[in-house]
């Protein structure tokens, strides 16, 4: 490609909406542009980034035995009911209806659609193992939409699904997928974590992320630096405390702590360690009758030491909290502990029955200190048995922190930032079930179809790499990804002839041995060349000049180098191939 047939435009200021360093650099390079909230046009150059994604994605996925199809991007909404999720998405679900007032959704996902054709074309267990992709646009109506195409209304990605005979072999299925990601994510040159994750509502036990690290993502990542464990923060387990619990050394006491609501300004002001403090947060269940009519509220007492968070993924598995909860209302907070927040503790209950949930790390605390259930006071010196029932529950209820102990015993946990630009997971039965999409076994009786969903972000995944690889020049793109691998920047090729010759031979000869290449003959003052290439972050650079042309040498420079290295100008070729199969 020659630069004058291409459309290169690029800007010295990024928008002033643009957040993160990949919103901010794929604007200023002109590889996207703002058309509303959340919504991008690709243009030329960002375009070949996302082509270089979709071609490796569906190489991978093809050799894993996945077959492509395409379902519509406008779906109808009885497919949705059918399964409950035309209600339960909620305003991310854009629906809209049509002029005979008929329900259709703009589909952010396509569980429906797929297992819809699942039910009318896989009739026998001589059918399966089957596996079917797409690559789509979707469309999620973020409440906020940010960070460029990190957090976009419409995007595109790919999902495939996966149709077992048994939950054993919709495992394999899965794990064949998972080593396909792998492969992926290899070929991309990123530095990724596969991690342990929560399937949520979707339901299974086998789930794994794909994370991109870099600092600015939104996710936390755990993993052990010595050993193979990675999960993400809703997944990673928090082990209890090996050693026992210590007596009791200190007399239960009310102390005054005037204006003093949080556990950190108490430990400052009674001059102890924030690991000393526990936390309380009331919770509430709603109890319904058989015919869903609401009854009341079950309260809940969750206990947490004063440095540690709520992990509500781990709340919501808790024995009587699986069907939802929430944060209890100032009200239903007055009428069992008869004081306002901030204060609030296990010990002296005034009102109505409380359950009380104990983090295991809470557990194990001798002489703590936690609310006295009235204002401007605390309980100090608080231990188990002594002054209060040991806790109705123990569980595991908090984020880890840094240092935990990894729950595989080879080590502490450590955590970093990282991007999701992928999801595997078993799906199991839930769509099958509700959609009655079932395969007759070897007895010629109806069984419901196994499924698995694997997911990859195909327009998230160029923001996700910019994250990783860029300075304050701009993008740096692995080979893999970038708009064009090989830049060739004559300098004065529209006065000299013999760097208009030397470069366009080169040009050809990079062309005929299968190499992308771009060949900038705009005519730029040098300056203002490289800044383009540099920004647009092309990871091989070669420059053609009459100096070099007259000493026989180009110059050569990775976008990640700050220094050029003169090569001879016979061997530009095969210096290059080297420098790619590298």
């Amino acid at each position: 490609m020659k630069a004058s047939r291409f459309f290169v435009s690029t800007l010295k200021e990024a928008p002033a909406d643009a957040e993160v360093a990949s919103h901010r650099l794929m604007m200023r390079a002109g590889m996207i542009k703002k058309l509303g909230a959340g919504i991008y046009t690709y243009m030329p150059m960002g375009l070949r980034v996302i082509r270089k994604v979709e071609a490796i994605v569906r190489e991978e996925m093809n050799r894993a035995g996945a077959v492509e199809l395409t379902m519509p991007v406008v779906q109808p909404g009885e497919f949705w009911q059918e399964t409950g999720r035309f209600e339960a998405m909620g305003p991310e679900l854009l629906r809209i209806k049509d002029r005979h007032e008929r329900d259709y959704v703009v589909q952010p996902t396509s569980e429906e659609v797929v297992t819809d054709i699942a039910r009318q074309e896989i009739r026998s267990y001589k059918q399966l193992p089957r596996n079917f992709y797409q690559i789509q646009t979707k469309f999620r109506d973020e409440r906020r939409p940010r960070f460029g195409l990190m957090r976009g209304r419409e995007f595109t990605m790919k999902d495939a699904y996966s149709f077992d005979r048994d939950l054993d072999a919709a495992k394999r299925s899965y794990q064949a997928m998972a080593q396909a990601y792998r492969r992926i994510f290899d070929r991309f040159g990123l530095t990724y974590r596969a991690v342990a994750a929560d399937s949520g509502a979707i339901g299974g036990d086998l789930s794994e992320e794909f994370q991109v690290i870099a600092a600015t993502g939104e996710d936390a990542i755990v993993y052990c630096p010595d050993s193979d464990y990675a999960a993400n923060m809703e997944k990673a387990e928090a082990l209890a405390p090996t050693a026992p619990r210590g007596a009791a050394t200190k007399p239960l006491a009310k102390t005054p702590t005037p204006g003093k609501s949080t556990c950190a300004d108490v430990a400052q002001l009674l001059g102890m360690p924030l690991s000393t403090t526990v936390k309380s947060l009331v919770l509430a269940t709603d109890v319904l009758d058989d015919a869903g009519n609401l009854q009341g509220s079950r309260i809940w007492l969750l206990l947490l030491r004063g440095d540690h968070d709520m992990n509500e993924i781990k709340v919501s598995k808790l024995p009587g909290m699986e069907q939802g909860f929430r944060f209890a209302t100032t009200a239903e907070i007055d009428a069992h502990f008869g004081c306002k927040p901030g204060y609030l503790g296990p010990l002296n209950l005034v009102g109505l029955p409380v359950t009380i949930v104990a983090d295991r790390e809470v557990a194990v605390m001798s002489d703590w200190t936690t609310g006295a259930n009235e204002v401007d006071f605390h309980m100090t010196g608080v231990n188990w048995g002594r002054d209060l029932p040991e806790p109705t529950l123990v569980a595991d209820i908090r984020n880890v922190v840094a240092g935990d102990a990894s729950p595989d015993g080879k080590g502490v946990l450590a955590i970093e930032r990282g991007i999701e630009v992928g999801h595997v997971f078993v799906l199991g039965t839930k769509y099958s079930k509700s959609m009655n999409a079932t395969f007759l076994d070897e007895g010629g009786k109806p069984q419901f179809l196994e499924m698995g969903c694997y997911g990859i972000g195909i327009t998230r995944l160029p923001a996700a790499a910019i994250e990783q690889n860029h300075d304050e020049r701009g993008i740096i793109w692995p080979d893999a990804l970038a708009p064009f691998t090989v830049v060739l920047c004559p300098i004065g090729m529209d006065r000299s002839p013999e760097v208009k010759l030397a470069a366009e031979m080169l040009y050809e000869q990079l062309l005929a041995a299968g190499v992308d290449v771009l060949l900038d003959d705009r005519g730029e003052r040098p300056g203002a060349m490289f800044a383009d290439w540099e920004l647009i972050g092309v990871p091989h650079r070669l420059v053609i000049s009459d100096r070099g042309i007259k000493e026989g040498q180009f110059e050569y420079q990775h976008r990640r180098e700050t220094v050029a290295t003169k090569v001879p100008a016979a061997a530009a070729l095969g210096f290059l191939q080297s420098k790619l199969a590298a």
